[in-house]
């Protein structure tokens, strides 16, 4: 998926030499976390709102240098780790780098995340799954024979969390043999965190425990 045509300008980066009045107003009227800077025609790092308004309006950018944080990506960066950056940064506009560093112009994460949005993990009508194994225990190659051996479909799978050497997968499948696709998972010591609608398996361990109490009390 080719983001390179998200890229814009609509906000001209400030200069080094630009007034601390100038980056006040811009963030008064926009709703942007940050501001590029440029020292001789060069990108070196973002001013922040909040410290923007931290300091005098008089004062020279050059002043506050030591303040800004010189994050970004390159053209050829991936949308997830353009989307990664954004959260690392706890920005909502990020610069965008040609191969050579210079200063393209920035991406708005509200475009980056309407593509999360538009991506089949997001819009295809299916199965959330929660599974988890140990951190060197799993493999993506094993997660996907065991979903496709079951005759379903995977539209997305990451690591959403990780913990005391634990790793839990979120996987997004398609309705198909779900419960075969869960059983077959347990029989691989994956143990299910999320509880799906369609999942039998808890359900009918209930029945069973309710006989059994039921057999017991007779």
């Amino acid at each position: 998926m080719d983001i390179k045509q998200y890229i814009i300008n609509d906000v001209k980066p400030l200069d080094i030499s630009s007034d601390m009045k100038k980056a006040q107003e811009i963030f008064s009227q926009l709703t942007y976390s940050h501001l590029p800077i440029m020292e001789n025609e060069i990108y070196i790092g973002c001013l922040s709102e909040n410290d923007a308004h931290c300091f005098e309006s008089d004062q020279k950018l050059q002043t506050v240098k030591y303040s800004m944080t010189a994050f970004h990506v390159k053209e050829e960066t991936h949308w997830l780790d353009v989307l990664e950056a954004f959260a690392q940064h706890q920005s909502n506009m990020m610069p965008v780098l040609d191969g050579k560093n210079e200063y393209l112009g920035y991406y708005e994460l509200k475009d980056i995340m309407e593509l999360f949005n538009d991506a089949p993990f997001m819009y295809e009508s299916g199965a959330v799954v929660v599974v988890q194994k140990g951190s060197n225990d799993y493999s993506f190659s094993e997660i996907a024979q065991i979903v496709e051996s079951n005759d379903s479909k995977i539209f997305g799978c990451f690591v959403s969390n990780y913990n005391d050497h634990m790793s839990e997968i979120t996987l997004k499948l398609s309705p198909q043999n779900l419960n075969t696709v869960l059983q077959t998972f347990r029989r691989y010591s994956y143990e299910i965190v999320s509880a799906a609608e369609e999942d039998s398996y808890l359900d009918t361990l209930k029945e069973r425990s309710d006989y059994l109490n039921k057999y017991l009390n007779m």
